[in-house]
């Protein structure tokens, strides 16, 4: 399959006003804005699921409340440190390595300024620029910020949004925390012989939204990311319960 090659058009860029679209948003920092909010959403949703398999699963083998809320609290309990330590260490190995690539830039641009900027023009040219014109490109975005300029065409890197490590820990605790509370709340409200059946239309009404959230905010097709969510969480649920339903019947 071949490209079609589109001509540009014979306008003056510097007599058009840039296109601002409700859509498409534009600003510093829009990149880790959205990944801290794809990334809570991701966080609820773990939050829903996970909570929603152990707290159907105890109701499957009793219908003891007590030791419903016990499970689903240790299931919160653990899934929330355990997904804050995870991201911790994550997001620490992460900032790590780009601490240190972005130190051997520094170090690179000191010792070997010409060879750099000769590297920059090049990714420039590699991008369809002429090589006039990628030079003259590199000459002026190295003057204006040369660490800003190699570490995001060479790494792909912001040296200003290295994300925390802290923070990512604490939102994404938080975000499992608040998923959680949905079941756990739910299954311990209603009564006996409704606890299970509303928990589960409950749990996938919340998983259509956080489904349909993210595919928004990725600006992909919201109905095929609502059917795999609640799929998946629905087929998790029934799992669980025919587990404890089974292991309910062989103990007791």
């Amino acid at each position: 399959m071949t490209s079609e090659l589109i001509d540009p058009p014979d306008v003056d860029p510097a007599d058009v006003e840039p296109a601002l679209h409700d859509d498409e948003p534009h600003g510093e920092g829009l990149r880790s804005r959205l990944n801290w909010l794809r990334a809570g959403v991701l966080g609820a949703n773990d939050g829903i699921v996970s909570t929603a398999g152990v707290v159907v699963g105890v109701a499957g083998a009793t219908t003891d409340r007590t030791a419903i809320m016990v499970a689903g609290v240790a299931a919160l309990v653990a899934g929330a440190l355990s997904m804050a330590a995870g991201e911790y260490v994550s997001v620490s190995t992460q900032r790590d390595s780009e601490q240190a690539l972005l130190a051997k830039e520094r170090r690179e641009l000191a010792e070997e300024p010409e060879e750099e900027l000769a590297e920059l023009a090049q990714i420039y040219v590699d991008k369809g620029l002429s090589p006039e014109l990628a030079q003259q490109v590199a000459v002026e975005l190295t003057a204006h910020d040369a660490l800003g300029a190699h570490a995001e065409a060479e790494l792909g890197i912001d040296p200003d949004e290295l994300t925390s490590a802290w923070q990512a820990a604490w939102a994404s605790m938080v975000a499992f925390t608040v998923g959680a509370l949905l079941p756990l709340l739910t299954i311990l409200l209603v009564v006996a012989d409704l606890r299970v059946p509303i928990t589960m239309v409950s749990v996938a009404v919340a998983l259509a939204l956080t489904g349909w959230t993210s595919a928004r905010l990725g600006y992909g097709p919201p109905g095929r990311a609502v059917l795999r969510n609640v799929g998946g969480g629905v087929f998790a649920m029934v799992v669980t319960f025919l587990v404890g339903s089974a292991l309910g019947t062989t103990i007791g």
